[in-house]
């Protein structure tokens, strides 16, 4: 006979640890706050802003953005 118990976790518990990229940076970070706060933009479009802000290029102004966001609720500001 066989039992099936289903173990329950949480997000928290099940998520693995984010890993940061070196090349994103605090100021990244704080700058999107920042923004955020503002109210300038949607963050779904905070891209161009990060270009504009750091000379970074689209992809990698994608790749912090996406940091941030699934950040966000972590990180302690």
């Amino acid at each position: 006979m066989s039992t099936n118990t289903k173990t329950t976790t949480t997000a928290t518990e099940a998520a693995p640890a984010e890993v940061r990229l070196p090349f994103i940076t605090d100021e990244h970070l704080r700058f999107l706050d920042s923004l955020r706060e503002s109210g300038a933009t949607n963050m779904f479009g905070a891209g161009p802003y990060l270009v504009e802000a750091f000379g970074v290029d689209r992809k990698t102004s994608h790749v912090i953005l996406g940091y941030w966001m699934r950040t966000f609720g972590r990180r302690v500001r």
